[in-house]
């Protein structure tokens, strides 16, 4: 914990004594003080333990939640009058419903077992500091902040046949910031490699100008549109191992092959992928339990990007067109939330309608790539206002250059990739220029470059994760905790 040092004036009795400093705080401590010193460390750290046995019971707990004893007794009930008929998809439901808790449950537990190891570990070797203490805290709360977040799962019956069939409700969920960013956030400048980064290639460690991302915490991991290698990968967080999850196959127009695929997103009701197939001018879904069941979902389309609301409605938006389509589930034609009147720079215009985002009132936030600014168009609404850029084309903080993909924050504050300008910026809701989040120190390779941003996302930690699409990675880039 400490090490010994010539004679220093002790922190504590600010006498002259021979002292040690504390590998934690760095802090000179004489013999008697010293002692004193590691007894309140020790202290807290019961308090770390405490806590942490509070959050297993919690575990516990949710693992045996008596909400799910009520779903399965719905299910059960509804087996027992339909008999025969319904017992396949009864079967079905209880599989999905328990493959949904504990996809949620597991990580957790996981975790919380390494987090019990290294408490074990630090009381055993009695090897510990206020970094460490610190780090034990981080993940307790973050591991109960999981724990307290609801499922949300509920029964549907639909009564329009004999016999009802019904289904786990599993609600959609959209790639919001979490409620701990906000105007004041502030992330590490350099970035970390974690995914590609070993130049543009087809390997399993290399991508080809990826395009989209999609971060899932659930999973823990991110998915990315490899545009070039014609394939989705999925990247494990911690073992940073990565696997095609669709396509992969070669270029092509089969159901199991993609095209220059530009985005993906995770549909969480359904268990799967859906995949902007771009070069075959369509939109598939991709199951992620079943690599061979794949449908298209939406034809003739010139998709450029994709979101989901909370509804589970499906939005895409047309580069061609100028317009962004909502499709509700079984939808043919889908209908246009924004843009639809031709290529333009007026407020009911797009000029390359790229990436899309549905905030919690079902405003629809589009990157309008050649005019270079950001639109909002609320719901029902025949024109957009201008949220970011709109000055023409340039670096300066109130401009804008070929932006892509962008998240909005629930305070209404949207995060942009600044595409040709290799920076990500943060437009404060009713602000006239925005601020550098990150990047915006020219084109490189460097930790604290990019060469061309696609797509950004966070994860629940406040992660910033940004595809730097010319150098073939993706980049993370560490919320600030102070």
């Amino acid at each position: 914990m400490a090490t010994i040092t010539s004679k220093l004036y002790c922190v504590k009795c600010k006498k002259q004594k021979a002292t040690s400093k504390c590998a934690g705080c760095l802090q000179d401590f004489c013999y008697n003080h010293l002692i004193e010193h590691h007894e309140q460390l020790s202290g807290e750290l019961d308090k770390v333990e405490m806590d942490h046995d509070f959050v297993r019971q919690t575990l516990v707990e949710q693992l045996n939640d008596s909400k799910n004893d009520s779903l399965i007794e719905q299910i059960n009930k509804w087996e027992e009058d339909s008999i025969i008929k319904i017992q396949q998809i009864a079967e079905e439901c209880k599989q999905l419903l328990f493959q949904h808790t504990n996809k949620y449950i597991n990580p957790i537990k996981i975790n919380l077992d390494k987090l019990t190891d290294q408490l074990r570990q630090a009381r055993e070797e009695n090897d510990f500091n206020e970094i460490d203490l610190k780090e034990f805290k981080e993940k307790l709360t973050q591991l109960s902040q999981k724990l307290d977040k609801p499922l949300n799962i509920s029964i549907t019956q639909n009564s329009a046949s004999i016999i009802n069939k019904i289904s786990v409700v599993i609600p959609s969920e959209q790639l919001f910031p979490p409620m701990n960013i906000n105007i004041n956030t502030q992330w590490i400048q350099n970035g970390i490699t974690i995914a590609g980064g070993y130049g543009q290639g087809k390997q399993l460690n290399q991508l080809s100008y990826p395009c989209g991302l999609y971060v899932d915490d659930d999973d823990q991991s991110i998915y990315i549109a490899d545009y070039l290698n014609h394939r989705i990968i999925q990247w494990n967080y911690d073992d940073n191992q990565s696997q095609v999850i669709a396509g992969g196959n070669g270029q092509g127009n089969r159901i199991d092959q993609l095209n220059s695929p530009k985005d993906v997103i995770v549909d969480k009701k359904n268990d799967s992928l859906i995949i902007c197939d771009s070069g075959n001018r369509r939109v598939v879904q991709w199951s992620r339990r079943n690599s061979t069941n794949q449908q298209v979902i939406i034809s003739d389309i010139d998709c450029s990007r994709l979101a989901m609301d909370n509804n589970g409605d499906l939005y895409v938006s047309d580069l061609e067109k100028n317009e962004v389509r909502r499709w509700k589930i079984g939808d043919k034609t889908g209908i246009i939330v924004a843009g639809g009147n031709g290529k333009g720079n007026h407020l009911n215009q797009f000029n390359g309608s790229s990436s899309i985002f549905i905030d919690q009132d079902y405003s629809v936030y589009v990157s309008d790539l050649y005019n270079n600014r950001v639109m909002k168009w609320m719901k029902g609404a025949k024109e957009g206002i201008i949220v970011a850029g709109g000055q023409g084309r340039g670096n300066s903080l109130q401009q804008l250059s070929s932006p892509n993909g962008l998240i909005v924050d629930q305070s209404g504050n949207v995060y942009v990739a600044d595409g040709d300008n290799n920076r990500i910026m943060r437009w404060v809701k009713g602000s006239k220029q925005g601020c550098i989040v990150v990047g915006g120190n020219g084109e490189g390779k460097q930790a604290n470059k990019f060469n061309y941003i696609k797509d950004l996302s966070f994860d629940q930690q406040g992660n910033l994760y940004v595809i730097d699409s010319d150098n073939a990675r993706v980049q993370k880039f560490h919320v600030h905790s102070d």
